[in-house]
């Protein structure tokens, strides 16, 4: 099942947001001005773009995906049992008749570990290669996290930019009074979209994404556990006790039961 935390919580906050100016006697279509929000999403990007690399900021857009869908497997939970499968039938029929049972897997990353294994990898080596595939994804995952989180920095101050932009304009049509009150409101828009979209969207979008990776990469850390304890030929039971103390501990009530 997908995870809709993120869009429940960023849609969620602009509905209070916008109750709020409801309640208070303002009307929403107001704080829709594009000049101010283009001002605010639009230089954030680009000057977070500008501190990294292109590719670090093609894998944030895609992380976007990650973080308002969720993840299928954001727990080890659903693997010890297949890993225990496979102990049970490593150990009485050996490696190589986990083969049939690879093709049916939908973890490329378990898959990949079984695999080696059945090609007679050292053990060492299948950990290290594991391992090594783990620490690619947290560096992966913790840039991406990283972009949004700046962006979420930049965004107040880029609002104020606008604010004082704005204030000029209004200075400058200090001669037509009647003018004054829309340009001065226009001008706080730029402070209230800068603020409410690092608040709103960019951090709880990044904390999300670091969350995210902490899940999938503990998952795939059990993983490398379980495949390291079948090629030493350890008892199934052995190795579902072993797997189940490495999951949170909401995840081990339903074993214990």
């Amino acid at each position: 099942m997908k995870d809709l935390a993120t869009a429940v919580g960023i849609f969620g906050g602009f509905g209070v947001v916008i109750t709020a100016n409801i309640l208070e006697g303002g009307n929403p279509a107001h704080m829709l001005l594009l000049p101010p929000m283009l001002l605010v999403f639009g230089t954030s990007i680009l000057i977070t773009i500008a501190g990294g690399t292109l590719p670090d900021a093609k894998a944030a857009v895609k992380a976007l995906g990650r973080a308002f869908g969720g993840s299928s497997q954001l727990s080890g939970a659903d693997a010890v049992p297949q890993i225990v499968s496979l102990a049970d039938r490593a150990r009485r029929e050996g490696l190589l008749a986990l083969e049939d049972m690879v093709k049916d897997m939908d973890d490329p990353f378990m898959a990949k570990g079984v695999t080696l294994a059945i090609d007679g990898t050292d053990p060492e080596e299948v950990r290290d290669i594991l391992e090594a595939e783990v620490s690619a994804k947290k560096r992966a995952d913790k840039q991406s996290a990283k972009f949004y989180a700046d962006a979420g920095a930049y965004a107040p101050t880029v609002g104020i930019v606008g604010t004082v932009m704005g204030l000029v304009h209004v200075l400058e049509n200090l001669a037509e009074p009647e003018k004054l009150g829309h340009l001065i409101a226009a001008a706080f828009l730029a402070t209230l979209w800068g603020v409410a979209s690092a608040n709103i969207i960019f951090l709880p979008i990044s904390a999300r994404l670091k969350r995210l990776s902490e899940l999938e990469c503990a998952r795939m850390e059990l993983v490398v556990e379980g495949i390291a304890a079948i090629q030493a030929g350890a008892n199934p039971r052995v190795i579902q006790q072993k797997l189940t103390s490495l999951l949170p501990a909401e995840d081990q009530l339903p074993e214990a039961a």
